[in-house]
């Protein structure tokens, strides 16, 4: 069997045949790895670390409820380099096993329930990495990589009304979200802003 381009390469081919301008750092540990055009705000890029499942993992070395299918270990690392590319960033991850791609935004990175660990890592002395448990299904899910560019270009599309203008809890991460406390009429305003200025 013919091993898959590496998830890097095809990104560059895919750029490159829609003629879509592409910074590329892939080859720096400092910047996220590509940088695109965003088009609905000139000089403004999407920028985004390419992550890949290359292969199945043992379970029994990872203590979480997420099916193995739907399982992906994320760098604490990566994802703290995205944020600081805030907010148009994210990182964009292949899944080699079932020909699937997933889009976590910033915001997802931010919002969606993760568990935090650290793996023993031996080198020139022992230390840790920061790992990330995360389950796909958080993420935007597409077919394609044409699918995946839709989606950042609709999360770009949408930036401001995402960030600001949304007073509901964003994002559906498999959470039960209740209603709770009293109901907030306008009287609850007037007193915030009388007793806040």
């Amino acid at each position: 069997m013919e091993k898959p381009l590496s998830f890097e390469q095809e990104l560059k081919d895919f750029f490159h045949a829609r003629k879509i301008l592409c910074k590329d750092r892939s080859d720096s540990y400092r910047y996220p790895d590509f940088s695109i055009p965003d088009p609905f705000r000139n000089k403004k890029y999407f920028h985004f670390d390419a992550k890949e499942k290359r292969q199945r993992y043992n379970m029994h070395n990872w203590q979480t409820d997420i099916p193995e299918a739907h399982f992906f270990i994320m760098d604490d690392l990566a994802a703290r380099k995205i944020l600081a590319y805030a907010p148009r960033s994210g990182i964009i991850v292949r899944n080699n096993l079932n020909g699937k791609y997933f889009l976590f935004t910033v915001l997802d990175l931010f919002l969606m329930p993760k568990k935090r660990v650290n793996r023993p890592i031996r080198r020139n002395r022992d230390a840790f990495k920061g790992k990330w448990l995360t389950d796909l299904r958080m993420g935007g899910e597409a077919g394609s990589m044409e699918d995946i560019l839709a989606l950042v270009y609709d999360y770009l599309r949408n930036l401001e009304s995402v960030y600001l203008s949304i007073l509901q809890c964003y994002g559906n991460y498999g959470e039960d979200i209740e209603e709770q406390g009293i109901v907030r009429r306008p009287e609850h305003w007037d007193t915030d802003i009388a007793e806040t200025r």
